[in-house]
């Protein structure tokens, strides 16, 4: 439930500098409200992906969907999610007669790899929580190198569309007969980031595959280990449980989410500290809080 500290679950994965849009994971109740104290721009949200169909991060799409037509959205929407997802939000839309002025595409996912493109791929997983539950696994492409500016003059090329070609990696032949291979003019790689976000579960063997390596791993700590029983009766995870799986599977960073209501002031930073005896590098997500993904210099 929501408190006085603590929206329901809505996390905004920042890709403006990438592609000029957000990706949306889950849309609790509120959803939209939170949006316009931010700096978020809803008509920018270009995917909106449900981990799984409880109350607390769906409630809030229907008033999300008519906001961003309202307020300029034209640009088309995917939502991804598990089955019933389409149902559920063309009841909803069908019931109230709104119109929306922007395509809607939903996708209800299983296991794999559910979209990809040349900038990034999203793979989900099945979860272990009452109803079925996704975790999402968002990997950016490997960025070409930095071209090499210095050896292409020297060589008496000047800036143009051949630095470009060059610069995709393709082979360019000169009007001298000379034969380039872009790849002998780029720097090391950049290799791509991976972020993972899960949706509701208790510890289950798909949680370390899908954080494999990861950047940042967002995963539900809704209880302490002081309340492990209420943790594994409600098929949730524990901040120790968060952190032993970060540590399992080398993610750099692990993000707390989902946080019982009862948690509040102390015992909020009570359940970070037990993370942090497993894992360091960890934090507790709170409304408004924005962690940033360092890009990695070079490829691996």
């Amino acid at each position: 439930m929501p408190s006085r500290e603590r929206n329901v679950t809505g996390i905004v994965l920042n890709l403006l500098m990438e592609r000029g849009v957000y990706w949306l994971f889950d849309c609790g109740e509120g959803t939209q409200q939170q949006i316009i104290k931010s700096p978020i721009r809803i008509g920018k949200i270009e995917k909106l992906f449900v981990t799984h169909l409880h109350g607390d991060h769906i409630y809030g799409i229907p008033g999300m969907l008519t906001s961003r037509s309202y307020q300029g959205g034209e640009s088309p929407l995917t939502i991804y999610g598990p089955k019933g997802i389409r149902q559920l939000i063309e009841l909803i839309l069908e019931t109230s007669q709104a119109h929306l002025g922007y395509e809607l595409h939903i996708v209800e996912i299983a296991e794999g790899v559910i979209f990809e493109d040349d900038q990034f791929k999203v793979e989900t997983a099945e979860l272990d929580h009452r109803i079925t539950s996704y975790g999402f696994r968002i990997t950016e492409k490997d960025q070409p190198g930095k071209l090499m500016a210095d050896k292409l003059k020297a060589l008496g090329i000047e800036s143009g569309p051949v630095f470009g070609r060059l610069k995709k990696g393709e082979q360019v032949v000169l009007p001298d007969g000379r034969v380039l291979n872009g790849n002998d003019f780029l720097g090391p790689a950049l290799k791509g980031r991976i972020v993972t976000i899960l949706g509701d579960t208790k510890p289950c063997p798909n949680v370390v595959p899908l954080a494999q390596n990861a950047d940042v791993l967002v995963h539900e700590a809704t209880f302490s280990e002081q309340k492990k029983n209420l943790a594994m009766k409600y098929d949730h995870s524990t901040a120790m449980d968060a952190a032993r799986a970060a540590e399992e599977a080398d993610a750099d960073a692990l993000i707390l989410t989902h946080l019982s209501s009862r948690y509040q002031g102390e015992d909020i930073n009570h359940l970070l500290q037990e993370a942090k005896q497993l894992h360091r590098h960890t934090y507790v997500a709170h409304d408004f809080w924005n962690y940033v993904v360092p890009k990695r210099s070079v490829k691996e």
